[in-house]
């Protein structure tokens, strides 16, 4: 496990090892796609889901599901799964913290919460408000746990950062819980905070992807200012980075990114704490391939998380949200526990 806030390592900018990962993750994604798609309460063949994808005939009933139901879902993991690991290798390249990511941080709960008022208050607001309040939510959120960290004596800290995040996060998340109960809208929010695909359609897709490509865009601008700024606040200053301007224009990427994901897939959490730290093993330090790596081995993992998701109890579903957990509890405590025989 390569430590992200180390100045040195031996496989910085490795283009070979990059290349491989790539490439062995594309193919391994693009399987993990047809698998998905295949599977359901309906049985496709992988015949079938070709045939549906080249030859799309409306009037069979699997080919109406795969196009309908099963590729704006797929469709949805991918770009969900590649904002929430991007979010998350940004964040901790910026606070060169490595247990950051949107949900430790307090950015998905912002977000939700924002989606907990607008179901109790505003009913009748189109899909578009909601994906609106969400990304205001998080915006909200973000602001919070930067404040009340950097309001502590000593100043923002990483460890104070990842305090704050969790304090935040445990406080808006106490307030959305509240609302849903009181204005009885707990049913409608519980896909939202169980985490889930099961809802995404292509209106949905249509809406996340224009504004959530803006901040992967932003991501990629910024990733070799991004490789400076987790070597140290002081070395970037000393290279001439405008590192206010830097993180500025990161967290509004991770806002960007984090509420599309939570406005269409609920508060999914870890992907954005695993992924990145396992991208920095493959890969090394250099921002310019973690980015597109994380982005490849997030969708992978969100893609596999759904599939285990829906085998676990079939024919009923679990929250995908649970399934990330299983993994991202265990490794979030190891983080934390090899961090802390750091100190």
């Amino acid at each position: 496990m390569v430590d992200a806030t180390s100045p040195t390592s031996k496989r910085f900018g490795l283009r070979p090892m990059v290349v491989i990962i790539m490439f062995a993750g594309t193919s391994l994604l693009i399987c993990a796609i047809l698998l998905s798609i295949s599977l359901g309460a309906a049985s496709i063949t992988p015949m079938t889901v070709w045939e549906a994808i080249v030859n799309y005939d409306e009037s069979l009933t699997n080919h109406q599901i795969i196009h309908e139901i099963r590729l704006p879902r797929v469709a949805g993991a991918i770009l969900v799964g590649s904002f929430l690991a991007v979010s998350g290798a940004l964040m901790q390249g910026m606070t060169r913290n490595p247990l950051a990511e949107p949900s430790i941080i307090g950015i998905t709960d912002g977000a939700a919460l924002a989606l907990a008022i607008m179901f109790a208050f505003f009913p009748s607001v189109p899909y578009t408000g909601s994906l609106l309040a969400a990304f205001i939510g998080a915006g909200v959120g973000t602001a919070l746990v930067f404040l009340v960290g950097a309001l502590a004596k000593g100043g923002l800290t990483p460890a104070k950062l990842a305090l704050a995040g969790v304090t935040i996060g445990a406080f808006l998340s106490a307030i959305s819980s509240g609302i849903a109960i009181y204005f009885d809208v707990a049913q409608d929010l519980s896909f939202w905070f169980a985490g889930g695909l099961a809802n995404i359609d292509w209106p949905r897709v249509q809406l996340m992807l224009p504004v959530a490509m803006i901040g992967m865009a932003i991501a990629l601008w910024l990733a070799r200012s991004i490789t400076i700024l987790s070597l140290g606040k002081d070395v970037a200053q000393g290279l001439g980075q405008r590192t206010g301007i830097v993180r500025t224009m990161g967290i509004v990427a991770v806002m960007l990114m984090t509420g599309a994901a939570v406005a269409v897939a609920g508060t999914i959490g870890f992907i954005g704490l695993i992924i990145p730290h396992i991208t920095r093993a493959l890969v090394g330090l250099d921002y310019r391939y973690i980015v597109p790596c994380s982005a490849i081995l997030g969708s992978l993992l969100l893609i596999v998380a759904d599939i285990l998701a829906r085998l676990v109890n079939a024919p009923y579903e679990t929250p995908v949200g649970a399934i990330t957990a299983l993994v991202g509890v265990p490794f979030f405590l190891y983080l934390a526990r090899r961090e802390g025989r750091g100190v």
